[in-house]
């Protein structure tokens, strides 16, 4: 077998037009001894510090959440991503995605945390002057200070331009008066410096502010009563003439709308990430509920319909955790490029991170989904326990249905994500039609990489692409310019692009396990690969078929693009039941998540 290839530059959406080498690739099985510790402390400081105290942290109470955070920042948790020269541990972006994947467990601390880590912090990092930054980053970093970012207002949600907010320049040019409401604020209620998106005079663009909640003129209302995350801090929050500083305008004037979307890019990917553990958990509580329920005289453990829920939730699992630690490796390749190339390391780190949008909301919008999906067959798992509060699936569901709608809805996102590869295309970065060349050469497959246990699903995942992007060409053709208008059709697309993304990480992943400990080492893999496989590409199938139905009315063209449809969509030979009962059989025995990665 193949051992070394030389390793490409990659582009973001740049998968769906090139095939990988697994040795291209970068799996969470790798992450080095400094990692894996950092993600230890991380997990211990859950277990002792937040997990025993979700009832009042759910409760709102007096300065807890804060305490936790200031407990977090005393061991650098609040830092990972930070500088050392700011008071940050400075380690790389893949490091931060592996610590919100252990935050993810939280719940309501996850919101909080990604809130100030995130959204709260990031801005200034990557577009504060060196003033601001060695103002406020040492702050943020330890903990001492808490951060909040304020972009959503009443009238403007996914539509952030059309922020109402205003600054107004005083009349000694000194400071600049904000006047407006924001709403949705996570970490609100303690927080010491807001990031404040208002606009100056008619310009169409935000511009971008920080706030020290000190400045004054700054009222809230009470908490918000929510469905989920009922222990973070939200509420709607008034700027009345409050006096900031010019020189706290961060970046340039009108800049704030291009931070807002490149901030919110790594918040997505990161959201995305940050599901992981809380997965894992639910499998391994399911799991052991499962073992522990008896009906008809044995463990419902035992059962096809159970095993098969327990299989799907380790098979997702280990879907988005494949894909989501794939992008964050690319992120940083990224960077590690523009900065030999001698790009200043904040500016690499904003340009490493938008390249690789699109895979930034895939990993979103699927991560967010996935979470969804197993909180709710968690539920299912414990029956009438499930809807009861006493048990924990209540929560976990609860608290997983914002994952879908904030860092911008999926149904954005979706849109969002096909037309950046639109633009791609139209700008000539990729070139469709010699992709789209197999109508007329054929589908031949080259399987050089490929273990003879995978070759089938190899095969597949090249079929998966040709088949988006046959759908894709298709809606070019027939919609041109006013594409975007034909919102049914690009979450259809969306939907095969995700798939097709998330099932080559996956494949990719367990080809590089077994080419490093051999197929009876990666029995567990290969079955979690092809289980998810086959839900991938019946998902595309059906989503392809949905969007040639609306886009061609002629019968005749369209049943011979179905026809080809069914042929990229031909991976049907699978026995998913042993599948399931394979995986099941294995948390059973475990009595959890399948495996382990970090102790």
């Amino acid at each position: 077998m193949e051992k070394t290839v030389a390793r490409n530059i990659v582009k973001g959406g740049g998968f769906l037009f090139n095939h990988s080498h697994f040795s291209e690739i970068f799996i969470p099985e790798e992450f080095n001894d400094e990692q894996k510790m950092m993600a230890n402390a991380t997990q211990d400081f859950i277990d002792k510090e937040v997990l025993p105290y979700v009832e009042r942290i759910d409760a709102l109470e007096e300065g807890l959440m804060p305490s936790i955070l200031s407990k977090a920042g005393n061991l650098g948790l609040l830092g990972v991503n930070i500088p050392e020269q700011y008071g940050g541990l400075g380690m790389s972006f893949n490091t931060g995605m592996l610590i919100a994947d252990i935050i993810a467990s939280t719940g309501s601390f996850t919101t909080a945390f990604g809130a100030h880590t995130g959204i709260g912090t990031l801005p200034i990092l990557y577009y504060g002057d060196e003033t601001q930054k060695e103002k406020y980053l040492p702050k943020l970093s330890s903990g001492e200070w808490k951060a909040c970012y304020c972009l959503t207002e009443p009238d403007s949600g996914s539509d952030a331009n059309a922020a109402k907010t205003k600054a107004v320049l005083s009349e000694d040019q000194q400071n600049y008066l904000i006047t407006g409401q924001k709403m949705w604020i996570s970490n609100a209620g303690f927080a010491d410096l807001f990031i404040v998106f208002a606009k100056i005079e008619d310009d169409k663009n935000l511009t971008a502010f920080i706030v020290e909640k000190s400045f004054g003129g700054i009222t809230m209302n009470d908490e918000e009563r929510k469905m989920g995350i009922k222990g973070s801090s939200t509420r709607q929050v008034f700027f009345n003439d409050t006096k900031v500083p010019v020189e706290n305008m961060l970046s340039n004037r009108q800049n704030g709308f291009k931070i807002a979307v490149n901030i919110l890019n790594i918040g997505r990917i990161k959201l995305g990430c940050g599901v992981i553990n809380a997965c894992k958990q639910i499998a391994s509580q399911s799991t052991n509920y499962a073992n522990d329920r008896k009906q008809f005289g044995v463990s419902i453990s035992s059962f096809g319909a159970i095993k098969q829920k327990l299989s799907q939730m380790a098979s997702k699992t280990f879907a988005i955790e494949s894909a989501s630690y794939r992008a964050g490796q690319n992120i940083d390749d990224q960077v590690d490029v523009l900065m030999a190339q001698g790009h200043p390391e904040d500016i690499a780190k904003l340009k490493g991170v938008e390249q690789f949008a699109i895979e930034a909301a895939i990993i979103k919008v699927y991560g967010s989904d996935v979470l969804n999906e197993i909180a709710d067959q968690g539920v299912q798992i414990y029956g009438g326990m499930g809807f009861s509060e006493e048990a924990p699936m209540a929560r976990a569901y609860r608290d997983a249905r914002i994952a879908k709608i904030y860092e911008g809805t999926n149904e954005i996102n979706r849109m969002l994500l096909v037309g950046m590869i639109i633009k791609k295309i139209t700008k000539g970065e990729f070139n469709l039609a010699e992709e789209l060349d197999f109508f007329k050469t054929g589908m031949n497959h080259e399987n050089a990489f490929v273990s003879a246990s995978l070759s089938k699903e190899y095969k597949a995942v090249k079929d998966l692409k040709k088949a988006t992007l046959m759908i894709m060409g298709k809606a070019l053709e027939g919609y041109g310019s006013k594409i975007n208008e034909e919102q049914e059709v690009l979450i259809n697309i969306s939907e095969m692009v995700i798939e097709t993304y998330v099932a080559e990480s996956t494949l990719l992943r367990t080809l590089k396990l077994i080419d490093q400990s051999g197929e009876a080492s990666a029995e567990l893999f290969i079955n979690l690969t092809k289980l998810y496989l086959f839900d991938a590409v019946r998902k595309s199938k059906n989503a392809g078929y949905e969007a040639l139905a609306c886009m061609i009315d002629e019968d005749t063209h369209l049943d011979s693009l179905l026809t080809v449809m069914d042929q990229l969509t031909a991976y049907n030979h699978v026995n998913t039941s042993r599948l399931s009962r394979d995986i099941a059989e294995e948390m059973i025995l475990q009595n959890k998540f399948p495996y382990t990665l970090y102790s």
